[in-house]
């Protein structure tokens, strides 16, 4: 949570000192080149690999053999990723040409320019991504789910202080302070791990003896999660293509949507598949298929309750929440339009977003890699025919976008389930329906709180003032989650009371 909401933070402040137009689509745009690296390699197919074979070689070979596998990746990482850093630097041009070629000269060179500072930034957050999956496999969550807050706080701090020493009135030279920033937040997302690290005992020494059959297996893991990672960031490359033919400001309006709904994302999905993976790569290397298939279904169960009313009040709060949050500065009420609207169709796709974090995990730890990947390669083609025909052929310019990408990952979940369900031959699916009714009823009674709370306490938000349209909108969220809580709990929700049954079990130790 918190670093969802500070990387909230980091959107607010960027978009009050640079607007929502020309300089920070470049920025978006420059960022989105090391980020679908990130995505590819470091928190998507390197973490998942690293962390299955290091939770098996730790059950079976013991930590010793653990640790020296760490250091023979850790080595491997930042050798390539070297590599990769100085040739997307060169060949920077050209890629700026590809994911958006309709940008005009002026635009395209500040986005060029920004994408070069910001290349390093891979290899600092894949090895910050690999000590990460070090510490969850030996049960440490807490400081690698706060390192992200780090990089956020160093890209707050770093980019506006630099921008403001660049460009006082912060113009388009002020941007390359936000490239700056993003290196400080990397290295600050690394080096707040490493004290944790070194306290269970590792010790980092290059060895070059990649010849191991541990290595092995992460580059087998890798090379199917790699495919299934790209395939996501193909999706992404083909939205910001035809964003960048759209109006000013519509890839920046993309990502503030985005950055909402990844809030609920990050911290329900992300944040469950972190702790189910090693949990479900355990259970697969003992055996206890039973326990395996209990645990998926449960924590399926558990992320539906959590993101359905995550679902229903982004869509039905969209504009004040995007007003209250961004609409200061430079961001006016036409970018809080576009950003609100582009938010709701966003928002269809959340729950199978957060759904796909531990489906896709459960893959993995049966060793059936290929299936996500398949299935992501197949959504490469849905999601380029989705967006053409939303965008341009309805005219709906980034809703449609926003629509396509939920459209296509509530498929791939659909697809995905079905699959998983075949696999392990029963997968509570009874439960699961009974679990969806009762958390869609109690979603029901959330949805008309909040419609009226847009009625009345809302009625005029464009016009109301900071305190008292934060005080209404609160009251709103507020109000609503009471009712949905109360209408589960009387529905019997069993995942809801486990959760109500934990809390109070935490409070009364405290």
């Amino acid at each position: 949570m918190c670093s969802r909401v500070l990387g909230l933070i980091r959107e607010q402040v960027f978009a009050a000192l640079f607007g929502g137009g020309r300089v920070m689509d470049a920025f978006t745009i420059a960022f989105r080149v090391p980020n679908f690296l990130r995505d590819m390699f470091a928190e998507g197919a390197l973490s998942t690999a690293f962390v299955t074979t290091f939770s098996r070689t730790i059950a079976t070979d013991g930590e010793a053999s653990a640790w020296r596998l760490a250091n023979k990746v850790a080595t491997l990482t930042a050798v390539v990723l070297s590599a990769l850093c100085l040739i997307g630097i060169a060949l920077a041009p050209y890629i700026i040409a590809i994911t958006a070629p309709g940008f005009d000269p002026d635009k395209a060179a500040l986005t060029v320019w920004l994408a070069r500072i910001m290349y390093p930034f891979i290899l600092l957050v894949s090895l910050a991504a690999l000590v990460m999956g070090m510490l969850n496999a030996r049960h440490v969550f807490g400081v690698p789910a706060m390192a992200s807050s780090f990089f956020n706080l160093g890209s707050i701090l770093g980019g506006a202080l630099i921008g403001w020493w660049i460009d006082p009135h912060f113009g388009q030279r002020a941007a390359t302070g936000l490239a700056l920033g993003t290196l400080i937040g990397g290295g600050a997302q690394l080096a707040v791990q490493l004290p944790s690290l070194f306290k269970l005992g590792f010790r980092l020494r290059p060895d070059f003896r990649w010849r191991d059959a541990g290595v092995r297996a992460i580059l087998r893991l890798m090379g199917p999660a790699v495919i299934a990672a790209s395939s996501v960031q193909v999706n992404v490359l083909v939205n910001s293509i035809y964003a960048s033919h759209l109006a000013d400001g519509s890839v920046f309006s993309l990502q503030v949507a985005f950055r909402l709904m990844q809030l609920p994302l990050g911290m329900f999905g992300v944040t469950l598949g972190t702790v189910s993976l090693p949990v479900l790569a355990r259970l697969v290397a003992s055996g206890n298929v039973p326990q395996f298939r209990s645990e998926l279904a449960r924590s399926l169960r558990l992320v539906f309750l959590l993101t359905i009313p995550s679902t229903i009040g982004l869509m039905v709060l969209a504009e004040p929440i995007v007003s209250l949050l961004y609409q200061h500065g430079r961001f006016g009420a036409h970018d809080t339009a576009e950003a609100a609207g582009a938010l709701r169709f966003y928002a269809v796709g959340l729950c199978a977003y957060a759904a796909l974090k531990i489906l896709v995990n459960a893959f993995y730890a049966i060793d059936k890699r290929r299936t996500p990947m398949l299935v992501s390669l197949a959504a490469i083609a849905v999601n380029a025919l989705f967006g053409w025909f939303f965008t341009f052929e309805l005219g709906w310019a980034q809703r449609g976008l926003a629509f396509s990408t939920g459209c296509v990952a509530t498929i791939n979940f659909l697809v995905l389930y079905v699959l998983m369900r075949r696999r392990v031959e029963s997968f509570e699916t009874g439960r699961m329906v009974r679990t969806l009714v009762r958390v869609g009823l109690a979603g029901g009674v959330l949805a008309l709180i909040c419609w009226a709370g847009t009625y009345w306490l809302l009625a005029d938000w464009a016009h109301q003032a900071l305190i008292p349209k934060a005080l209404c909108l609160l009251t709103t969220i507020v109000v609503a989650g009471a009712g949905f809580f109360v209408t589960a709990m009387l529905l019997r929700v069993e995942e809801l009371q486990g959760l109500a049954a934990l809390v109070k079990r935490k409070l009364q130790r405290t």
